[in-house]
């Protein structure tokens, strides 16, 4: 591979992952309105995701069901429990659960 190859793959990754954040932002902020356009948004971040083999930061991975692939609101379809060192967070669209390790400081 070319270098100048290696230099547009990285670039488009890295305009690829700043898309992918700034359509999890939009889906926070539409959610409101428009649940089905929020959960859009979550779908189109994760193929450019796949897509370009990027992964979510740690807090942008809590916003969305790893099962129906929701996005998450705490209070409204989320409910987050701790037990036994985890953060559980319960989708309440689909019942899903997923466990987070409770980080100690």
């Amino acid at each position: 591979m070319s270098r100048a190859k290696r230099i547009n793959k990285s670039k488009e990754k890295k305009e690829a992952k700043v898309k992918m954040l700034l359509l999890l932002d939009d889906a926070e902020s539409v959610f409101e309105r428009d649940k089905k356009k929020a959960n859009f948004y979550v779908n189109k971040s994760r193929k450019l995701a796949m897509k370009y083999n990027l992964r979510f930061p740690r807090e942008y991975k809590r916003k969305f069901c790893k099962h129906c692939y929701s996005f998450l609101k705490i209070g409204v379809n989320c409910r987050v429990r701790t037990k036994d060192g985890k953060i559980i967070y319960s989708c309440l669209e689909c019942g899903g659960f997923m466990r987070f390790l409770l980080l100690k400081k």
